[in-house]
């Protein structure tokens, strides 16, 4: 069959000879073959594909598979196969011989069982033995849903592999889980069956000719890029999904899903990737490109509650409840928008904002990453007597429009006033006409205008990816990983949040706009009254806590009011005393705060503070478990202390860690008694652990609850076991100490701490009574009520 195939074709003009087609078979599975998918998209770019490559010297076979039985699943495979179509370029006569013969090699298959794959790997092994042909590799396709993916994972694996010396291509469609864990999860069941180089993951908006070019357009574009690609020339970035549609007829995924798993998580986060990542010195080096994605991920500052708006549009609810059988009064609170503010801490992009913002049921359908550079010109001639190239007081932007909207094709716009961009010719040229159109405000003749000599579907440039092996359009597992932990935390903290009921198209009018204030985003305009609201928060519950000052409240109003009480401790002490000095614990409850003063408390008088630590890890300060390690990361790198204000414990002493000869503690004791009056600190903040311990105390611990010594060594029940702390009595002859409680994982403590007394021996934090100063517990919502 594959020789008449390949002759017919020859006779076309297609191929040099039958005797080149010699580099070897390529089986294609398309598992799902008769799915939306595949009907839309799949089918379209396999037949693209085999047009493209139909002279390479591979041949192929094509076989559809779904668990419909065969005759009913070969008449749904062939309509969609008799409805394919060439590109405008093609002649119709090579059209219809492509077509035709591409029928020929498609075949489907029920593949259900065991032993359906067994079969499936006997036939494509008698046809290539028949024909004498070698094998180069398969393809497989999952268009299935992934909790097929192990199952077909395991038939694949064990009966359908090629033999030695073909390559195996196994191509998933997202999702790829639903969060961190369940993302880890079904990545360590892939890997049991496949390699990570035969894993090709696909996000289909890297196969968006626009976003395919941010790297290249970088890459040939270093000259004029190199100067202003930075904080110091861009103002803010925004990547943009937005669509007309709704969700219906797809509410059951998206009641899983969501906006933000379904766009922000991959499509945009993606785009965002190649905007800030640093350029690999080949970009078409896959390895090179995913390093330097991965750098890009870990400088990215973690997202909190306030990094996001979300919205609703009103119909929703209905739909669920009728597609899903809800019940009437059954509220969801699955965001359809969301706009999300992100911020990299790297040195280039420190203070740039990254908009990302996508939804359903808008006012168009338009996608777009728009660079947006700063203008510090002013313009003293009238803009009306300028030339748009020549006029510095013209807004600056790149453009990179992924289609549809006012443009509705692909494009890259570079703003007159910038440069000239370098552009591959046979892929690009630039586009002429159109001068009455506008974009962002300013006419298209404003901007040099690129689009693709030749538009080509997202999958057709994704498939053909897959066959050439270019790793670098798709997502590995580390990167996957790397982008659920990033983007998890947030969803976390919004999964009960209020969301901003809109009404769906133009009528949406400003409901949506937002503005970013202080790091944090926030709708422009204030609830619209028939909003659905949340219960109220209350703010306090009691006002003493073991005899002590109690506040409480939700973990970041809680925050919010720390940060501000310590800013007036500081302000106080400061007046008074010209510094301050304030101890501070580690862990990851501070980690809140940390990041609160530093965004919203820049009146704090750092110049004049001293930090010293509670308590430290016996691990090297630059080890990701030291306590200082992130104290620098998540507050001492983003505020201006004085590097000789900075006073780390030092447990780390001639090339050994908390060695007693090397007299640590002593150390810092000394440096204590100099520079701390009385050796008072003005603030101490401490945390509790779910045993009772402070600082690094533990119950039953033989050093620094009671005695003479100021700072002692210790021993924690986990690792890192050997610790460095200051003593109970030290603590207490502080001004002020806070303690901080988070999460209900501390309510247990919480509550029995409320009802015992003073045993520093079985519970440290007990033991917490400064001798003339002021104990204040902080303690939120979760960990006092649970």
């Amino acid at each position: 069959m594959l020789r008449r195939v390949l002759c017919t074709v020859l006779f076309m003009g297609a191929l040099p000879s039958l005797a080149e087609a010699s580099q070897g078979h390529i089986t294609v599975v398309l598992l799902g073959a008769t799915g939306d998918l595949a009907k839309k998209y799949l089918w379209q770019g396999l037949f693209q594909l085999y047009m493209d490559q139909v002279s390479s010297g591979h041949s192929f076979t094509f076989h559809g598979a779904a668990l419909t039985a065969l005759e009913p699943g070969q008449r749904l495979m062939f309509d969609v196969l008799k409805k394919l179509t060439c590109p405008p370029d093609e002649s119709p006569d090579r059209c219809a011989v492509l077509k035709d013969q591409f029928l020929k090699l498609s075949q489907y298959h029920q593949l259900k069982t065991a032993e359906n794959y067994t079969v499936l790997n006997r036939e494509i092994e008698t046809l290539l033995r028949q024909e004498g042909l070698k094998e180069a590799g398969r393809i497989f396709y999952f268009s299935v849903p992934p909790f097929a993916y192990t199952e077909i994972a395991r038939h694949i694996n064990s009966s359908c592999r090629p033999p030695p010396g073909a390559w195996l291509r196994v191509v998933l469609e997202k999702p790829f889980g639903h969060d961190l864990e369940s993302a880890q999860q079904l990545a360590a069941e892939l890997t049991g069956f496949f390699r990570e180089e035969e894993m090709y993951r696909v996000d289909h908006y890297l196969g968006k000719q626009a976003v395919a070019h941010i790297l290249p357009f970088r890459d040939q574009n270093r000259q004029f890029l190199d100067p202003i690609w930075n904080r110091h020339h861009v103002e803010r970035v925004e990547i943009v999904l937005k669509e007309t549609v709704d969700a219906k007829g797809r509410t059951s995924f998206y009641e899983q899903y969501g906006v933000i798993r379904d766009v922000l998580q991959n499509h945009l986060t993606e785009a965002l990737m190649f905007l800030t990542m640093e350029l690999p010195a080949n970009v078409s080096r896959a390895e090179e490109v995913l390093q330097c994605k991965l750098q890009a991920f870990q400088s990215l500052r973690g997202l909190e509650k306030n990094s996001a708006v979300l919205g609703q549009y009103q119909a929703y609810a209905s739909q669920v409840q009728e597609e899903l059988q809800k019940a009437q009064d059954y509220i969801s609170t699955t965001p359809t928008f969301a706009g999300v503010l992100i911020h990299n801490d790297n040195l280039r992009w420190e203070g740039v904002p990254f908009l990302l913002t996508s939804g359903k049921a808008l006012d168009e359908r338009v996608g777009y990453v728009r660079v947006l550079f700063k203008n510090r010109a002013y313009c003293t001639q009238s803009e009306t007597l300028r030339d748009a190239g020549h006029s510095q007081c013209k807004a600056k932007q790149i453009i990179f429009y992924i289609g549809h909207g006012i443009l509705n094709t692909p494009a890259v716009l570079v703003s007159r006033n910038l440069f000239r961009p370098v552009m591959p010719e046979g892929s690009w040229r630039e586009a002429v006409g159109q001068s009455d159109l506008h974009i962002f405000g300013q006419p298209l003749s404003d901007y040099y205008v690129y689009s693709p000599v030749k538009e080509r579907d997202a999958y057709s440039v994704l498939i053909s990816n897959i066959y050439h092996g270019r790793k670098d359009f798709f997502i590995t597992t580390e990167n996957l990983l790397a982008s659920w932990g990033f983007w998890t935390p947030l969803l976390d903290s919004i999964s009960h949040q209020p969301l901003r009921l809109y009404p769906g198209g133009v009528e949406n009018q400003h409901l949506l706009d937002f503005e970013m204030v202080s790091g944090e985003v926030a709708f422009t305009l204030g609830e619209p009254v028939e909003q659905r609201l949340m219960p109220d928060d209350y703010r306090t519950v009691q006002s003493k806590f073991r005899q002590s000052p109690l506040v409480s409240a939700w973990s970041e109003d809680l925050i919010s009011q720390l940060a501000s009480d310590i800013e007036k401790a500081a302000s106080r002490t400061v007046a008074r005393s010209g510094q301050f000095h304030l101890a501070l614990s580690g862990g990851s409850s501070p980690v809140v705060l940390f990041q609160r003063l530093t965004r919203h408390h820049y009146a704090f008088p750092w110049k004049h503070t001293h930090i010293w630590l509670v308590d430290e890890r016996c691990v090297p300060l630059t080890d990701t478990e030291s306590n200082f390690f992130s104290l620098h990361n998540h507050l001492l790198q983003s505020v201006r202390v004085p590097y000789f204000n900075v006073h780390p414990m030092p447990v780390h002493l001639h090339q050994r860690l908390c060695v007693e000869e090397d007299r640590g503690t002593e150390l810092y004791a000394k440096e204590i008694m100099a520079l701390v009056a009385n050796a008072s600190f003005d603030l101490v903040l401490l945390g509790v652990g779910t045993d009772g311990h402070t600082a690094s105390l533990f119950p039953r611990s033989e050093n620094g609850l009671e005695g003479a010594q100021t700072v002692v060594l210790t021993e924690s029940p986990v690792k890192p076991h050997q610790r460095m702390s200051l003593s109970l009595p030290l603590i207490n002859r502080a001004r002020q100490v806070f303690v901080l409680v988070l999460g209900k994982g501390k309510h247990d403590i919480t509550t029995l701490l409320s009802r015992v007394g003073h045993e520093p021996r079985k519970w440290p934090i007990s033991g917490v009574s400064p001798s003339s100063g002021q104990l204040v517990w902080y303690v939120d919502y979760e960990a006092l009520l649970g």
